[in-house]
């Protein structure tokens, strides 16, 4: 056998096992439903004439329509229920006169119900008081709605969002691909062993390769979906609450006389004020003229008051 006739077989080979993984996971699953279906009928088969029997030697008047319809309602209670994954997260926003001790009182619900602080960001004021913390906290999915209800009591609600997404196709899925990938690369693998020629070895190495790093990544998200699934983040925001200053209402002004002499001392009000803003502003100027102008009106005075000297008669 020559050389490419070998490589052709080999590539034939490789695509028919691809196509095996695949059919062969679809059979499985089938296959399982099936077995499933057929366990749950031969279970059945043996209770429901027993049960008819008990019910005529009862008496009781019987048909064939409630027989079909205890047959169907035990095959469907026989069918378990598909557990459904979901990727559950909230976010709260809280206020507080004490930052520091809303962020304990958080801690310990987080503790109290099996969860962690994954993230935190804290923020001070001038006085080194804390003013704002930031928490993102990882919950079990199960305790998700407990822990919403105390976090969202640790302190003055300001608002509270929940939000949720089904991925259970997405971990179905992603399960069945991670199987078919794992069969195929096992035959890969037994065709790498049973090659023989350089050039088949690198070549089925680069299949082998390619087919171990998808199954790689299959596996990373499905490991992904499986924390998502199992605990339920939440982000909780404090901040601190300032003292509201309350904002006093003008009285109702009083009408007629009442309002015509409020008006009036208000003006007689501003007026002195008026007079006393320029008082205080001519002040200063009048201590400096006072200073200055004393001495002068005393040299004046002594001069007008002095005696005229009488002159000499001419001769």
């Amino acid at each position: 056998m020559s050389t490419r006739t070998r490589a052709a077989g080999i590539l034939t080979a490789i695509t028919m096992t691809a196509l095996v993984a695949a059919c062969s996971s679809s059979d499985d699953s089938a296959s399982d439903t099936g077995t499933s279906e057929s366990s749950g009928m031969s279970a059945e088969a043996p209770d429901a004439p027993g049960a008819v029997g008990r019910e005529l030697g009862d008496g009781a008047d019987t048909t064939s329509g409630s027989d079909s319809g205890s047959v169907s309602g035990s095959k469907v209670a026989a069918i378990p229920e598909m557990e459904r994954s979901i990727i559950a997260t909230g976010a709260i926003s809280l206020t507080s006169k004490d930052v520091a001790e809303t962020r304990r009182e958080v801690q310990r619900i987080v503790d109290a119900q099996g969860g962690d602080v994954t993230e935190e960001n804290t923020e001070t004021d001038d006085d080194g008081d804390t003013s704002y913390a930031r928490l993102v906290i990882r919950v079990p999915s199960s305790e998700f709605g407990t822990s919403m209800v105390a976090l969202e009591k640790a302190g003055d609600l300001r608002s509270s969002t929940r939000g949720s997404d089904d991925v259970t196709t997405q971990v179905i899925d992603t399960g069945v691909r991670v199987r078919a990938q794992e069969a195929s690369l096992k035959r890969v693998e037994l065709l790498l062993a049973e090659a023989r020629s350089l050039k088949d070895i690198i070549w089925i190495e680069s299949q082998l390769t390619s087919r171990q790093a998808e199954l790689d990544s299959l596996k990373s998200q499905q490991s992904w979906l499986a924390d998502q699934t199992s605990l339920s983040t939440i982000t909780v925001a404090i901040t601190h609450q300032r003292a509201q200053v309350k904002e006093e209402k003008p009285d109702d002004e009083p009408a007629g006389f009442l309002s015509g002499l409020k008006s009036g001392m208000d003006a007689l009000g501003a007026s002195f004020a008026a007079v006393a803003t320029i008082v205080g502003a001519l002040l200063p100027f009048a201590a400096v003229a006072l200073v200055l102008g004393l001495p002068v009106w005393l040299v004046v005075r002594r001069r007008r008051a002095a005696p005229a000297v009488p002159q000499a008669p001419a001769a």
